[in-house]
């Protein structure tokens, strides 16, 4: 963020806030068409959008037919057009819009690139569709077919002209966009696939595509995976109420989608005019495409191709001052749907992806057996669980998983209770080993000081425990020639809360290291719901959600729980692995993470979230957010990363990343977190 930027406005966050319209029109009246266009621009400009886009050939109407041959149609559309650009020199945005333009004795269907007074560029289209209900070329000529580079229009002279033209803005350099229009998407390969890979992050297309059965499911996939496969915003206009119905019908379709997603769509069949709006994060788009190194690889071999696009540099005035935050929802949790039925095909992919994991290295091993811990929280029940299913998968009894519980000096009832019990209902081998004895003879050969009459409650004291217990475990797999299950999960890594080594950071094959813990908590309850593992089961696991997360080392007072309260000491892990998901998939510096956290925790009785679930109404304050992400940011880049470099294998789950040395996230492990913290102290203290 820049020194003396006001935080909490987006646009200082590398995010644009983009408006796509769809006007109501008249046929052959262009007069009325830039009347409701100035009006959808004016919209745009309150809702403090910086680009407006608009339905092919709007102001004219597509469904002109022959009427294109009418100089009457032809010259208004060319008054529409001036209209548009004198108002645009008192508005704060890019306008886009359609018109048909006779050039040299050829008719083509344009887009006009509109700021500040100026005509930008003016692009072609390029493919004109001339089967089935389309007689495009009936009427006008090929982009390509152009003579010019430049023509004069409005009284503009030097006007670029060609289907290969991007526009970049000088105040937000990662801000390029390129046109094209309709039929243009339709083509196995598209212009715009050309366009990102020469430097466009917003690819826009004007469009009018009339209504058919199933045509609206055919435009959103081409939207939403072009978006994807040029790592970019996309977004599409297309023709609504007021195009001639002679034999075609129209339903104002207007989409907005950034790699992959979808953004905002438009209410189809609406007689009014409207405009959706929603941001695009450019600085995504720009991390996405500098670690997904095959797209400068494809870019290196279309060199030749890319070099003949023109760049249009242009001045905007962005809306940087006040506060502005993002209408585009703010996903709490990352890495967990919010969608309910996607939640639970993620929990079942997520759930299979480790059953698979382990069941294959229980073969490729030769091994019928596992050993694993079970200490009643929620990371050793969900090992315990994939255990369960990996056993099914191979058909073993489950007596083959060797589940031990072992109580220490700060076990609590509860856990201990829900440890027995889940064995129970899963009917593994459940056994139970008491570490006290073997933790007090550790600490008389090694000369700890303490004792019953003077507890000395240190990081030694500690880590004992979590040792004596993966000692136990690991000499348990030798003694019945099985195979150790580890249950330490991705956020634990990430913060280091791991006893290195001889503790719960050591096992044969780890099935949780790369499942955050939120996700872990979904799957558990997506396990629990489905009742797969039978009602009593499903039971118990309700019963472990609803236990605070402890690592239950640290006595409590008589009769009390244990003391010690991870999330106290690390912080919440729900705002944890928010800083997880976003520092190490995009790189994003501490303040554009504590802006997207802030959008996303912040207070949301007032915000445009009203119906959310009880367990997702808990918010954070600026200041909350940025202490926690303090605590992050040094556990992460100082502290941890020698405990990672050295992890068991596991399979990876998501694309949110791995912390695995032969994965996803390579580093020194003598890094210094300085650098992270100082940009951290841009973020302000409070609201």
């Amino acid at each position: 963020m820049r020194p003396g930027a006001s935080f909490f406005n987006l646009y200082n966050h590398d995010q644009v806030r983009v408006a796509v319209g769809v006007p109501k029109v008249k046929v052959a009246d262009p007069a009325f068409n830039a009347t409701e266009t100035i009006g959808l621009l004016r919209r745009a400009e309150d809702a403090h959008a910086i680009l407006a886009l608009f339905p092919e050939l709007g102001l004219s109407a597509y469904s002109c037919e022959d009427l294109f041959q009418q100089r009457v149609v032809l010259d208004g559309s060319i008054e529409a057009l001036r209209e548009i650009v004198a108002v645009s020199k008192s508005l704060r945005l890019i306008a886009v819009v359609g018109l048909p333009l006779q050039i040299d004795h050829h008719l083509f269907n344009c887009a006009a690139v509109v700021c500040g007074g100026r005509i930008l560029g003016v692009i072609p289209k390029t493919y004109l569709p001339n089967y089935r209900e389309f007689y495009e070329a009936r009427q006008f000529a090929p982009g390509d077919s152009a003579l010019r580079r430049e023509i004069e229009l409005c009284g503009q002279r030097a006007v670029p002209f060609g289907p290969g033209l991007l526009f970049r803005c000088d105040q937000q350099p990662l801000l390029t966009m390129h046109v094209e229009i309709c039929e243009d998407l339709w083509v196995p390969i598209p212009p715009s696939s050309y366009a990102a890979l020469a430097g466009a992050t917003l690819l826009l297309n004007l469009s009018a595509s009339n209504i058919t059965i199933g045509k609206a499911d055919y435009r959103r996939q081409l939207v939403t995976t072009q978006s994807a496969r040029c790592i970019a915003g996309y977004l599409y206009s297309g023709s609504g109420p007021g195009e001639s119905t002679t034999d075609l019908a129209w339903d104002g379709h207007a989409l907005l989608s950034e790699n992959g997603n979808l953004l905002a769509e438009s209410q189809r069949f609406a007689r009014d005019p409207q405009l959706i709006c929603s941001e695009i994060d450019l600085g995504r788009i720009a991390s996405e495409r500098a670690r997904q190194n095959t797209f400068g690889i494809n870019a290196r071999n279309e060199r030749d191709r890319l070099q003949a696009f023109r760049t249009i540099n242009y001045s905007l005035d962005l809306p940087r001052d006040g506060k502005l935050l993002p209408e585009r929802r703010a996903e709490r949790f990352p890495y967990v749907p919010a969608d309910p039925s996607k939640r639970d095909e993620r929990c079942a992919e997520v759930y299979e992806i480790q059953v698979q994991g382990l069941a294959t290295r229980l073969s490729t091993a030769g091994i019928q057996k596992v050993v694993i811990g079970v200490s009643g929280g929620i990371d050793s029940t969900h090992a315990l669980l994939v255990c369960a299913q990996a056993m099914d998968r191979l058909g073993y009894e489950r007596s083959n998983i060797l589940a031990y519980t072992m109580p220490g000096f700060a076990t609590g009832t509860r856990t201990l209770r829900q440890a027995r019990d889940l064995m129970k209902a899963l009917r593994c081998s459940a056994g139970e080993i008491d570490i006290r004895p073997s933790c007090v003879q550790m600490m008389k050969d090694i000369g700890h000081r303490h004792t019953e009459s003077a507890a000395v409650y240190d990081i030694t004291f500690e880590n004992i425990q979590a040792g004596e217990r993966t000692s136990h475990l690991f000499r348990l797999a030798n003694l019945h020639n099985a195979l150790v299950v580890g249950t330490g999960d991705l956020s634990e890594l990430a913060l280091g809360w791991c006893t290195y080594g001889v503790g719960d950071h050591m096992s044969h094959y780890s099935v949780n290291a790369s499942v955050p813990k939120t996700l872990i908590q979904h799957v558990i309850g997506w396990v629990a719901q489905t009742r797969m593992l039978g009602a009593e089961t499903s039971r118990v696991l309700l019963e472990i959600l609803a236990t605070p997360i402890t690592p239950e080392l640290i006595p409590g007072k008589p009769g009390a729980e244990p003391a010690a309260d991870t999330e106290k000491v690390i912080g919440p892990y729900e705002l944890q692995d928010f800083n997880l998901y976003h520092v190490l998939r995009y790189g994003f510096s501490p303040s554009k993470v504590a802006f997207l956290e802030y959008c996303a925790w912040r207070d949301r009785k007032t915000g445009p979230w009203p119906d959310l679930p009880e367990n997702e109404r808990r918010e954070y304050t600026i200041g909350q957010i940025k202490n926690y992400l303090r605590i992050f940011l040094d556990r992460f880049f100082r502290l941890s990363q020698f405990k990672r470099s050295c992890i068991p294998n596991a399979p990876k789950v998501g694309s949110g990343g791995s912390l695995s040395p032969r994965g996803d996230y390579r580093a020194p492990s003598d890094s210094s977190s300085t650098a992270w913290l100082a940009e951290l102290e841009s973020v302000p203290d409070q609201d």
